[in-house]
This record gives C-alpha cells, structure tokens and sequence, in this order.
C-alpha cells in the first residue's frame, strides 16, 4: 500500500523489453539509501507498483531494477516509458507511517489525458478526461492518484475533471512537465470503488 505521496524522482537509465516485448526490464536511477531496498520490495513508480528484482549502487546514486508485464504495459503509461524519463517514485507503507495522502493500491486503473492547462502565480490547474467507467468513481472534493500524486479533485463534468497543484507538489514530483495531450496514469479512491459496488449490491 502507498498514500500517494512522492519521496523522490528516478530516471529510467536503461530498458530493454524481452519475451517477444511482452516484459520491459527497466534500471532506475534514485537517491534513496540501497542498503534499504530489498530485492521483492514494492516501489511505486509514476503510481504503477513494480517489484524490485535487484540493486545495487553506481556513480554515486542507487539504481535498482524491475520488470514491466504485459499487463501493465496494456493498460498504463508505462508503454512509453523509455531511457531519461523521470518518474515518480514512492516505497511501500510501514505499519506506523504518516498517512499524508490517502490509501493508495498502486494499481493503476487506466490512463487519463490532460485536456487543459492552466498557469496560475506559482499554481496550475489541468483538465482531465478519462472513461465513463473511472469518471464514476471521481467526485469534487475526492481523492484521485494521478502519476503516483495523491490530489483533490477540485470538479467533474461528465467525464472530465480537474486538480489545483500546489507549488511545493509542483517542485518535487513531475507534475511540472506535464502538457495538454499528456497522457497519466490514474487510480480511482478505493473507497469510491467499494462504495459504488455496495450501492450495486442493494
């Protein structure tokens, strides 16, 4: 489990796909302490879940390396990914540990486009689009994970919604770069989720 709030920003240093493209085995470069990752410890990498399969240390950063399934690589970003991409990074939820967002799983449920940008005094606002399916699950004032970012949603119409970024969320995470026609990867609140099936159920 993760809260949606970033702790660092890794680069893809290498990818190779293998199994006939259907898995990426990708290197990311971070600042986190190596000696703190084990091999099969979850890391959130722009709010996509990977399992770590090694480590190590190079030039002064720590690397470690995960693999990209066909699955995630289908219904993610992570499709696009490639060598110098920055991405989101966050390690797994202690017992004990602040909750600072809100419970995130780390298993992205689609992808949302950006439709709008907006460049507010040290702030921006984005207009995303995403499916009729997700879109049931988003609510002003809920939460939303977007690239791994725990956020409020600030309105919704129809399928489309919209988040305010905050300046310090705009200076640690990549939100920076984010651009109209950009695609991210978003988890629907799981409390939204399980409130819309018990409504089914009734």
């Amino acid at each position: 489990m993760f809260t949606g709030i970033v702790t660092d920003i890794g680069e893809i240093t290498s990818l190779k796909p293998v199994a006939q493209g259907q898995l990426h085995r990708m290197r990311i470069a971070c600042d986190y302490d190596q000696t703190t990752i084990a091999d099969g410890a979850s890391i959130a990498c722009n709010g996509v879940c990977l399992t770590v399969v090694a480590s190590g240390t190079a030039d002064g950063k720590t690397w470690f390396d995960v693999d990209a399934a066909a699955e995630t690589l289908g219904m993610t970003t992570a499709k696009d990914w490639a060598q110098g991409g920055r991405l989101n990074l966050e390690r797994a939820l202690k017992i004990g540990d602040e909750l600072g967002g809100h419970i995130v799983a780390g298993h992205a449920d689609g992808i949302a486009t950006i439709v709008k940008r907006d460049d507010l005094p040290d702030m921006a606002r984005f207009d995303l689009r995403t499916t009729r399916e997700l879109a049931r699950f988003i609510a002003a004032k809920g939460s939303v994970t977007l690239d791994g970012v725990s956020l409020t949603v600030n309105t919704v119409d129809d399928v489309t919604f919209s988040v305010l970024i905050i300046p310090h969320t705009l200076a640690v995470t990549t939100l920076s770069g984010w651009k109209a026609g950009s695609e991210v990867n978003i988890e629907v609140d799981l409390m939204a989720r399980y409130a819309a099936r018990l409504s089914e159920m009734k």
